[in-house]
């Protein structure tokens, strides 16, 4: 049975080679989610670092996703927003290993994000993802509003323009 639950930053930070292996595993498989191959899991603490600290300043949360005391999975929900937006999370970096994919872990960490950001006063959750993905087609299954495409807007991890779909849910 999965572990599904919220890091603090301390737990993160002792997390960064777990979640390193993670995101390394999800760019090596080709997913969108901002790097570029080659990518290793030493390429990754960087990034882990930067969210660890927006997790100690409040700004983010972190849940994983675990099978058998290991780290399979991630998901953050920026929370920080401007002073007219509160209410409003940016759902961000729904990960999960290759090797652990199937067992419906990415549902669970969503469900488990949206009731942290709803526990936080969040109402309202709004997030990216590369068109024609396999991850794009997990959201509108788990309640999400699909809002539209935006053409070009990144690049595949082996190159290539990627156009991304938006998604919204409301959580009240």
């Amino acid at each position: 049975m999965p572990d599904i639950r919220s890091l603090s930053a301390e737990e993160a930070h002792a997390a960064i080679p777990a979640l390193s292996e993670v995101l390394a595993d999800c760019v090596r498989g080709g997913a969108s989610v901002g790097f570029m191959q080659p990518y290793g899991p030493e390429d990754a603490e960087r990034y882990w670092l930067d969210v660890v600290d927006a997790v100690a300043g409040g700004g983010s949360m972190l849940l994983v996703a675990e099978l058998d005391g290991r780290i399979v999975g991630t998901v953050q929900v920026g929370a920080a927003q401007m002073p007219n937006q509160p209410h409003r999370g940016d759902l961000k970096k729904l990960l999960v290993h290759r090797s652990a994919r199937g067992r419906g872990l990415a549902r669970l960490l969503m469900e488990a994000a949206e009731r942290e950001a709803a526990a936080r006063g969040k109402i309202l959750l709004v997030l990216d993802t590369a068109t024609g993905s396999d991850a794009e087609a997990i959201y509108p299954r788990l309640g999400w509003q699909r809002v539209g495409v935006i053409p070009d807007y990144a690049l595949w991890p082996e190159g290539g323009f990627c156009d991304t779909t938006l998604f919204y849910k409301r959580l009240a």
